[in-house]
């Protein structure tokens, strides 16, 4: 199927008339040292936002799977984290705290997640990937204060939005079979990538991480795509905003059951270690927090 056919099926009522939008994007790096920062010379293709990650095992060495039988399919994932633009689009309010059209929606629960990768999927005419059940708790929840706790199921044959698994998620910001083994998504210098709490803010932080410090100097989310995109071409993998996943977080990155759903990417308020592409982290589903936002995926 080729990308025109994938994405021919977006609704009107998204982008107002059915049109598919071939981005071809020269990212040029200059004054950066090529062996520190993506490949000059890439040349991606975007369709509506979305990136084709061509799958393979993982390359990168530092990856947590690296050297791993580990096998990832092909999929689509978010060139960009979702905006807040995007989620009032579908969902018709904002939750995020730091409001702004370009900024990434925050302050959402997994379950908001989901919500709002269903709603997506039927205004654009596709086929929702998750079933909720808000009558059930799920028995796969292990988390003690968690009072939501619907049984979610997902179906894998739908080709509508849905979330990250932790594995593609790893494999995407690590730069799939383009990977240079950067430390962060897209260099081995985080402040080039991402956002976090020495950088979110009015001055740069130095010192240790310390949250009266980093309130007081303003620290917050802040528009997608403004430091320099990984391998692939994607954005904010690394700061800005941590992502939720599909996957109970647990020993093995496809755990059955958990006390909370994997996230990864660090985010403003995080300091540079959460930011590494191989840093595992977890948030019970029901939790909100304005480092909290997601990125889209889809099958291919």
């Amino acid at each position: 199927m080729s990308l025109a056919e994938f994405f021919s099926k977006e609704d009107i009522r998204l982008n107002r008339k059915k049109i598919i939008l071939f981005v071809t994007i020269a990212i040029s790096l200059i004054g950066l040292s090529a062996c520190d920062v993506a490949d000059a010379d890439l040349t991606i293709e975007v369709v509506n936002g979305f990136i084709l990650v061509e799958g393979g095992s993982f390359v990168s060495t530092v990856s947590n799977l690296y050297g791993t039988d580990v096998v990832v399919a092909d999929f689509y994932i978010g060139q960009h984290l979702v905006t807040q633009r995007e989620w009032v689009e579908v969902m018709g309010s904002n939750p995020s705290k730091f409001q702004d059209d370009d900024r990434p929606v925050e302050t959402i629960s997994w379950y908001d997640a989901i919500l709002f990768a269903n709603e997506k999927s039927r205004l654009a005419g596709l086929e929702p990937v998750y079933s909720v059940d808000q009558d059930q708790d799920d028995p796969n929840n292990l988390s003690l204060d968690d009072d939501v706790r619907w049984v979610v199921t997902f179906n894998e044959h739908a080709d509508g939005y849905r979330l990250p698994t932790e594995i593609e998620w790893e494999y995407a910001a690590s730069g799939g079979q383009r990977s240079r083994s950067y430390e962060f998504s897209g260099s081995n210098e985080l402040n080039n990538v991402g956002w976090y709490f020495r950088n979110s803010g009015d001055e740069y932080l130095d010192g240790f991480w310390h949250w009266p410090t980093l309130e007081a100097n303003n620290g917050q989310t802040r528009p997608v795509g403004q430091k320099l995109p990984n391998e692939l071409g994607i954005y904010d993998m690394s700061g800005n905003v941590r992502e939720w996943l599909w996957n109970w977080h647990g020993e093995s990155l496809q755990a059955d059951s958990g006390v909370g759903r994997a996230i990864r990417g660090g985010g403003w308020v995080g300091d540079g270690e959460a930011s590494r592409i191989h840093f595992r982290d977890s948030m019970e589903a029901h939790y909100q927090f304005e480092d909290l936002g997601l990125r889209l995926a889809r099958n291919r």
